[in-house]
């Protein structure tokens, strides 16, 4: 007997497929502009606005949307300044999220499994309204990554010729920084705050191992997020495994074998004997006069 004949396992393979989706859509950019664990600092403030929606009795997500958003303005904001003293605000403001979204959840009435489901993930708790919500922010920043395409390459590869073509730089870096807080709240049911980073990251990884080009990168990257989702809901649902520990270890291990192949194949191509080349005609008449 499936376990996927449930409903909470098919909301659960769902949710993960469009993240696996969504997350490397967006993480592709983050790895360009050199800001590979940005989910990790802004999940950490989407903490508190979880602490903050348990508290007051709010809608944890709306909540941790908000939070994460302004976390992702503020540190768009600092990145831009380019002042030595930005790495510290952006020490504060990760430790800071994360210290105060575990004081806000003490404060409330919830337990610590509440707690730890939003820590490490919990998809297969995932309501329809969790999945109507993960589906429309998930296909909505899917298709903001891949409309506008040219234009955050653009900006992410070299800002300044960026802004001297003309494209709206600031504006484009924060609507970066809005779809990562988003894609980052979405991801926290799936895979939590302490390993969204790896979704993001690590199929982009992968597939920059053995793809050359932009736009090959990101639709491998893609497929191995789908692959990743997949596979690590089944094998949850096969070993009893946490889900969200599943997915990130599978598509760790994809990026293992990936990196060990194409490092075989490298290693391969460069012992192969290249034939020389054959004489032109007029080379075998001089040698032969």
């Amino acid at each position: 007997m499936s376990l996927f004949q449930y409903d909470f396992m098919l909301r659960a393979l769902v949710g993960a497929l469009i993240i696996g989706l969504a997350a490397p859509a967006l993480g592709i950019y983050l790895v360009q502009r050199r800001l590979a664990l940005i989910g990790d600092g802004i999940g950490h403030v989407a903490l508190t606005g979880v602490g903050a929606g348990l508290l007051f009795q709010k809608s944890p997500v709306i909540m941790a949307v908000i939070a994460a958003t302004l976390g992702a303005i503020v540190i768009e904001l600092i990145r831009e300044r380019g002042r030595t003293s930005g790495d510290l605000a952006l020490a504060l403001l990760f430790y800071g999220g994360i210290a105060g979204g575990v004081v806000l959840v003490g404060l409330s009435d919830s337990t610590s499994a509440n707690l730890n489901a939003y820590l490490f993930g919990a998809l297969t708790t995932t309501s329809r309204d969790d999945l109507v919500t993960i589906a429309v922010l998930g296909v909505a920043v899917l298709a903001a990554m891949i409309a506008l395409r040219p234009a955050l390459f653009a900006v992410c590869h070299d800002e300044e010729y960026a802004r001297v073509s003309g494209l709206p730089v600031r504006t484009l870096n924060l609507l970066l920084a809005v779809t990562t807080a988003i894609t980052v709240t979405i991801a926290m049911r799936a895979v939590g705050v302490l390993l969204i980073s790896a979704l993001m990251v690590v199929p982009v990884a992968t597939a920059q191992q053995v793809t050359r080009g932009f736009r090959g990168t990101m639709a491998m990257a893609m497929a191995l997020g789908l692959f990743a989702a997949g596979a690590g809901i089944w094998m949850a649902a096969v070993a009893d495994t946490a889900p969200g520990a599943s997915v990130v270890v599978l598509a760790i291990a994809s990026f293992i074998v990936v990196t060990l192949l194409a490092a075989g194949w490298r290693r391969l191509r460069r012992e192969r004997p290249v034939p020389a080349p054959a004489p032109e005609p007029h080379e075998v008449v001089l040698r032969g006069s």
